[in-house]
This record gives structure tokens, sequence and C-alpha cells, in this order.
């Protein structure tokens, strides 16, 4: 009996040492040697040409690109509900940036969402997607980035509550939460079709925005393209509880991606005018992909969103409907709304609009206070920001009377305290974000029609 203690202190003694070397394993991760960084002329110009199109499918310089900074210098703020994360330089700097990153130490950040010194990097860098990106893909990513100018830029230290401020912590995220299976294409499904779900899954990662996260803050995997929320925007459902009147269709989805508007859909703004404004610049055959596997995931359309009878609803006004906003309306929007002139000369049909038939106002209420902004040398639709000309009773008056009018939808609760949020934010959203289109400085780059 005297030995029992001793047994049992032996036992604890083990497995607290299987436990530690356990999550030693689990965290510890181990460096990469710097490298000089590689002159931009060791790169093929064909493999830089395509990185830089793998980069655009990624809207890597929207992340990596803070509102006064140079590109790919990082330094933006990601908020997230822990706290903010402020996105990393990217250029070849050998100080501040990736300069001293071998293509391996570059792929293992991409693939497993680790940094060249082995700390592990957190998932607001979509790696959860990039897992998915092939070896070939990576290498063109790297050729391009290393052939950008330098930029000597250190990232703001991040503002996360504890303990998510503590980098091991992300290492027991990963074991509940990334997937290290890699894209397989379905046999039973087109190359076209295939592709795109590639590019959607892996370097696009669509679901990063359109997908509802857990209290974790990784994507619901049962909810894929059930809807998110990002930058104060509602991403919308892009699956079949999609809420626009008229179903997505690949052509229309091509549209809208590949010009940022669609006549029954309406102008991309917020986040998603950043988007299209880098799938301006890729090959057509990769939009294209995105959109016949987006058409498909949205599923089939049912009859009663048929267009025409979408159209007949919102006529006439209900009687239901807030005098206040119907005079507003009157005033300031039917002129364009319902000039008949086809986009982008005159509005979008308002019954056709995702905004007022969505779950929440938060995105019609951005539009109305910044309007859509011209671009320069495009004929591309344009809107008056109305945040200076109406208060917000006014436009709470106006968003509750669109709802009413143009949906069958329920009315929304809360519309004041969403302009009242809208109104705060609004002036960074919109001045931050590019142009619907924005085709790069040199022709060159840009596929021809």
């Amino acid at each position: 009996m005297a030995r029992s203690p001793r047994i049992i202190a032996s036992i604890v003694a083990v497995i607290l040492i299987v436990g530690a070397a356990v999550v030693f394993a689990t965290v510890w991760r181990p460096a990469i040697a710097a490298i000089e960084p590689p002159s931009p002329a060791s790169f093929d110009p064909a493999v830089v040409k395509r990185g830089r199109e793998l980069a655009a499918l990624g809207n890597c310089n929207s992340c990596h690109t803070r509102q006064d900074g140079q590109d790919f210098a990082g330094g933006l703020p990601v908020p997230t509900p822990f706290g903010v994360v402020f996105s990393s330089n990217i250029t070849p700097d050998p100080e501040t940036g990736i300069g001293g990153w071998s293509e391996a130490a570059f792929a293992r950040a991409m693939s497993t969402g680790v940094g060249r010194e082995g700390q592990h990097l957190y998932p607001t860098f979509p790696y959860d997607h990039f897992t998915n990106v092939t070896d070939a893909d990576n290498r063109a990513l790297y050729a391009f980035l290393m052939t950008r100018s330098p930029v000597h830029a250190a990232a703001p230290p991040n503002d996360l509550i504890f303990p998510l401020d503590q980098r091991p912590i992300i290492a027991g995220w990963k074991l509940l939460f990334l997937r290290r299976d890699t894209f397989q294409p379905d046999p039973a499904k087109s190359a076209e079709w295939n592709r795109g779900a590639y590019l959607v899954d892996g370097l696009a990662h669509c679901g990063a925005c359109h997908t509802p996260r857990n209290a974790l803050g990784a994507e619901r995997v049962s909810a894929q393209f059930a809807g998110g929320e990002t930058d104060n925007w509602r991403a919308y459902a892009l699956n079949d509880r999609a809420h626009a009147p008229v179903p997505w269709n690949a052509e229309s989805l091509y549209a809208y991606l590949r010009n940022g508007w669609h006549p029954d859909h309406g102008t991309a703004r917020g986040p998603m005018a950043e988007v299209v404004s880098n799938l301006s610049t890729v090959p057509e055959s990769d939009v294209q992909a995105i959109a016949v596997y987006m058409a498909d995931v949205s599923g089939a359309a049912k009859p009663e969103r048929d267009r025409s009878a979408v159209l007949a609803q919102a006529e006439p006004a209900p009687a239901q409907a807030d005098p206040t906003g119907s005079a507003i309306y009157a005033a300031a929007c039917a002129a364009c709304h319902e000039s008949g002139r086809p986009l982008p000369y005159g509005g979008v049909n308002l019954a056709l609009s995702t905004a007022v038939t969505s779950p929440d106002p938060r995105n019609l209420a951005n539009i109305i206070l910044a309007g859509v902004p011209a671009v320069a040398g495009e004929r591309s639709p344009i809107m008056p920001g109305f945040a200076d000309g109406m208060t917000d009773a006014q436009v709470t008056s106006l968003v509750n009377y669109l709802r009413a009018r143009f949906s069958k939808e329920q009315p929304w609760t809360g519309v004041e305290k969403t302009i009242a949020d809208a109104r705060r934010t609004q002036t960074a959203l919109f001045q931050t974000s590019p142009e619907p289109r924005n085709a790069p400085a040199d022709p060159s780059q840009r596929d021809q029609p």
C-alpha cells in the first residue's frame, strides 16, 4: 500500500508528459529559413501573368491594401467579433513583407495557415479555402507577389481579446475546423463546372462572406452559401435560399460578376464592388466557370419567381405603404427607377431588387445614403447619395415604403437603428471601395471581348 502514492504519481506524471507532448506537437511548427529576395527577372513572365490573374480571382489586393497604403503592403484593419486583425504586408520587402520567404514557406502559409517563422496565422486569412489551391497556382501567386515593388510597412499589432491574442490558440481552432482535404473534381460534372467549383471553394473563397459563421468564427459547413455579413453589408445567400426576386442563372451571374451590374439584379456595391472590379481583369473563361458553378448551386427556379409575375406584384402601391415614404420615392427615386430606360441609363426596377427583398435592410440603407458613384470612362449605373439630403426619419420612411411597395415580404424591424448604423459607417464603406468596374491602367492586362 505504501507504494500506491508513488504509482499514482508516476501515472499522473506520464499523463502530463504525454499531454504536453500532444499539445507541443499540435502547436509547434518549425521555422523555414529566410532567403535573399529572388530577382524579379528569375521568374517566367507567363507564370507571373497567371499569378496576377489568380491574385485578382482571390481579391488579394482588397484585404492586403489599406485605404491610404500601397498595393499589397497590408495594414488593413479587419474587424471580427473577437477584435481587430490587421492584414499583413505581402510585398517582397525582406523586413516587413515576404521578401525572405521561400516558395515552400509561401505554400505552407497558403495550405496550413502557418507563417515562415512557424507562427499560426489568424483565419481572417482564408487558408481554410486555400487548402484547395494547387501547387502550380501557389507557384504562380508566389511569382507574382515576388515581382511587385517592395514596400517597407509593418502592420500594426492586432487588437484581440484574451486568450485569442495568443497565436497558439489558433492551433486548437484548426483542429476543430480546418479541413485538410483538397479539391476533388466531380467526374459527373463538366470541366467548366469543376473549374468554377475549384475557384469558388478555393482562391475566390466566396463562402468566406456568403456563409454564416458559428460562435468561434468558423464557417457553418451545413449552411454553405446561406448568406453572411461583411463590413456592415449583408452578403446574400447564393444557394436555394437566395432572396433575389428573379432567380440567378449562369448568364446573369456572368454579366454581374464581369460588369458589376445586371438589369434584373442591380449594381454591385460595398465589398462586392471590389470583387467585380478584380474579376473584370481576369480571363472571361474563369468568370464564366464561376457563373456556371454558382448557378447550379442556386438550384432550379420556381414558377412564382417568373420575371413578369414579379414585376406585376409591385402595382399598384399597397394601402399600407408609408405615405411619407411614398412622397419621397415620387420626388427622389421614381424619375429614374420608373423611367423604363434600361441599365445603366435608368434605375433598376425595384421589384427586381434583392436589397428590397432581403431579410434585413442594411444594403438598401447603405445604397440610399451613399448612392452609386460614376465610374470614370465607363457607361455604368449611377445614383446620387442622400446622406446629406435626408434625415434618418426620412430614410426610414423611404425604406419602409420600398419594402411594402416592391416586395411581398413582411415589414422589417429595427429599421431606425439600421439607418443610424449605416450613416455612421457609410463614409468608410463607400470611399474605400473601388468602383464596380475598374480596369487596370495597362490595357494589355485586360482580355479583349
